[in-house]
């Protein structure tokens, strides 16, 4: 207890000194005194779909920029500072380059937020929690955390080369994958459903090209329609039940 007091007296000196004199070296050593900060925060956002090293960047050029605006007088310990700008910075980086499509700011931070409450409950559970449990644990509503999951959607693929979680060496997402999509030999089948569509009314029509040709997310379609996301769904809803109804599909 007394060395880390010892330290920590000694990093504040180091950076009243450096607010002072901007020295470079005293700079570089400040930056490199809190590396592992940096790459344990990094860390802590692994799994995502984005390899370790960019998040190891993200993490250290935040943490470059912690170290240059960071003041000493506040009276709060840089390592608090440091870590709030990190995980600014990492969360940035995902909402920014992680979206394949652009969903809305709140769903991005949503859906990244369920990733976390997925985890936690699972093993709570130890069972896959359901949306009600998601939405107690996450604050929000069931229709914030289906949007989110749809708009989640969008979100860019992992590499198929990323390494999994599985104790077998050398497996990756794309060792998991099938070889044949037995959907392929369906395509006469699916061919059937064009003029069951076009029995439909104009506008239920239109939202399930919109949603299934065209990929959007019911928000996205309903800003396109200018009526309300949760019409959206059950317009979906009601038009699949009369398909499966006109296709003869319990």
């Amino acid at each position: 207890m007394a060395f880390d007091a010892t330290r920590r007296d000694e990093l504040r000196r180091k950076f009243v000194e450096f607010v002072s004199t901007g020295d470079q070296d005293l700079r570089q050593e400040l930056i490199m005194a809190h590396i592992g900060l940096a790459e344990y925060l990094a860390r802590r956002f692994g799994n995502r779909g984005e390899p370790l090293d960019d998040l190891v960047q993200v993490a250290c050029i935040a943490l470059i920029k912690a170290v240059d605006r960071f003041e000493p007088e506040r009276g709060i310990e840089f390592s608090t500072y440091a870590t709030h700008t990190i995980d600014g910075e990492l969360k940035r980086h995902f909402r920014d380059k992680g979206w394949a499509v652009r969903a809305p700011r709140r769903l991005q931070e949503l859906y990244l937020l369920l990733g976390d409450v997925v985890a936690s409950l699972s093993q709570e559970l130890k069972r896959s929690p359901t949306v009600p449990e998601l939405a107690l644990r996450a604050g929000v509503s069931e229709e914030e955390v289906l949007e989110a999951l749809e708009a989640g959607r969008a979100y860019r693929f992992a590499s198929l080369d990323t390494p999994t979680s599985s104790d077998e060496e050398g497996e990756s997402l794309g060792t998991r994958l099938g070889e044949e999509d037995p959907g392929f030999g369906s395509a006469d089948e699916r061919a059937t459903l064009s003029p069951l569509m076009a029995q439909l009314p104009e506008r239920e029509h239109a939202i399930l090209a919109l949603r299934f040709i065209e990929g959007l997310t019911q928000s996205e379609i309903a800003n396109r329609l200018g009526i309300s996301q949760m019409h959206v769904s059950r317009l979906l809803a009601r038009s699949l039940a009369q398909l499966r109804t006109s296709a003869g599909v319990s």
